[in-house]
């Protein structure tokens, strides 16, 4: 992630008086020595990966406090944007910017969300009517880790596993003698449009035969924990108070699928497992009976305090480069912000190597260095027209925290890494070959007498 200068040190220093620690018993708590707290307060030096890490670990800080407290994405970030045609003659010179992000942080960092959305650069976040954004706004503010849940779906495998080694067989057991509802797979020409369907008529809960293995085992578990897990699910969609029922709909579909992957993946023996391999996804995929997007998705939300696994970001893209699913979890990632749209980033070769793992090591220029890791991955269920429907899984960690990674062998994190962008209108990255337009706020050159490396040149700040 980037490094948060103005205020990173005011928000650490605010969290040590909160929570009655003197300087020297803060550090020794985050490994570090008082010196080096006292300059990071001072905004003196920046807040490394594993400094982020040991302050979510230890005090249960949320990292993307941080990211949030440089206005607008900082100094330069506001100069890109105040380098605009339509502020040229205001002549604000560096000076006077750094003046006013001291003055009126929040002031800056409204200038920059109004001009952003304006000139198209982001998305409405949370809008009215916007149901996703307002989902994924609710999932980010716990960090992806919903603790209640967690803790029920590891009490209830640890029931189930008692009586069987089978957890689809255990699971679909519970749901006949529990709750009298039987499993059933039917055939494609029966469920031709559908690949689960709760018939209570019936007493069914019917899957398609399309499904494999590890999608009944999460299809059931789905059904489970819309009824033992209710009590936990209802509490949360009622805090998050949406304002239409669609987003609550969404929200407790992500609540019990949340409670299904916890329930097959249980937080201590998944974590333990995680360790033990170096979070070697294809092990953890047959030790699990998971999915490669189920387990992905699971290792973005081990935040347990006490207990945290590496801090991943989650996406899924297709082909087009459109993301369908974002979790930040607690990385503070800007990678995990991205439109998916860079072409120098490998992931989107994920498509052509079916079943591969696609590993690189990236820079941006927010800050940071990431290990990512894609593959793809097609959805259950049928072709679509001539065509199957394929995505491609992304994960990501930063690389001061991947030396253990099965992944990693045979990297040196500390070498060379790709750079890449969060999108042409986000980058300013010059001479890029694969650029296809200008970045905001940047006035288009064409040049008649030359041609430079890329297609697109672009005035400097």
């Amino acid at each position: 992630m980037a490094e948060p200068k103005l205020l990173a040190g005011l928000k650490i220093r605010r969290l040590r008086r909160q929570t009655g620690l003197t300087q020297a018993a803060m550090a020794e708590a985050l490994g570090i020595s008082a010196s080096y707290l006292n300059l990071i307060e001072r905004n003196q030096r920046p807040v490394s990966a594993a400094l982020l890490v040991a302050l979510a670990d230890r005090f249960d800080f949320d990292p993307r406090s941080l990211a949030a407290a440089e206005p607008g994405g900082g100094e330069a970030a506001l100069r890109r944007r105040l380098a605009d045609p339509i502020f040229a003659d205001l002549e604000i010179d560096r000076a006077e910017l750094a003046e006013w992000l001291a003055a009126a942080p929040g002031g800056a960092e409204a200038f920059a969300r109004a001009y952003d959305r304006l000139a198209g650069a982001v998305p409405a976040a949370a809008a009215p009517g916007d149901p996703i954004s307002a989902v994924r706004a609710e999932i980010e503010r716990w960090r992806g880790h919903f603790a209640d849940l967690d803790a029920a779906a590891e009490a209830l495998a640890d029931e189930l596993r008692l009586g069987a080694a089978d957890l689809y067989g255990a699971v679909a057991e519970r749901l006949r003698v529990k709750h009298q509802l039987s499993l059933r797979i039917l055939p494609v020409e029966v469920m031709p449009d559908a690949l689960r369907r709760l018939d209570l008529h019936a007493r069914q809960l019917q899957l398609s035969e399309l499904l494999d293995p590890a999608s009944r085992a999460f299809a059931a578990a789905y059904q489970l924990a819309l009824i033992e897990a209710r009590v936990e699910i209802e509490a949360l969609v009622r805090g998050a108070a949406f304002a239409d029922r669609a987003a609550e709909r969404l929200y407790r579909r992500h609540l019990a699928s949340y409670f299904a992957a916890a329930l097959i993946m249980p937080y201590a023996r998944f974590l333990r497992a995680c360790e033990a391999t170096g979070y070697d996804i294809e092990l953890l995929q047959r030790r699990f009976g998971a999915g490669f997007e189920q387990v992905a998705h699971r290792l973005t939300t081990l935040q347990r305090v006490g207990a945290r696994g590496l801090p991943f970001f989650m996406l899924r893209i297709d082909r087009a480069g459109q993301v369908s699913k974002r979790f930040a979890g607690a990385s503070a990632a800007p990678l995990a912000e991205t439109d998916g749209g860079c072409p120098l980033w490998a992931v989107h070769g994920a498509f052509e190597k079916r079943g591969a793992l696609v590993v690189q090591l990236v820079t941006i220029e927010e800050g940071g260095r990431w290990l990512t890791m894609a593959r793809s991955v097609t959805p259950q269920g049928r072709r679509y027209g001539t065509l199957a429907a394929e995505f491609a899984v992304v994960l990501g960690v930063s690389a001061e925290l991947a030396a253990t990674l099965a992944a990693a062998r045979g990297i040196d994190l500390g070498g060379e890494a790709a750079p890449i962008g969060l999108g042409c209108r986000r980058c300013h990255r010059p001479a890029c070959p694969q650029r296809s337009l200008p970045p905001l706020g940047r006035a288009l050159l064409v040049r008649e007498q030359e041609r430079g490396l890329s297609p697109l040149d672009f005035a400097g700040e």
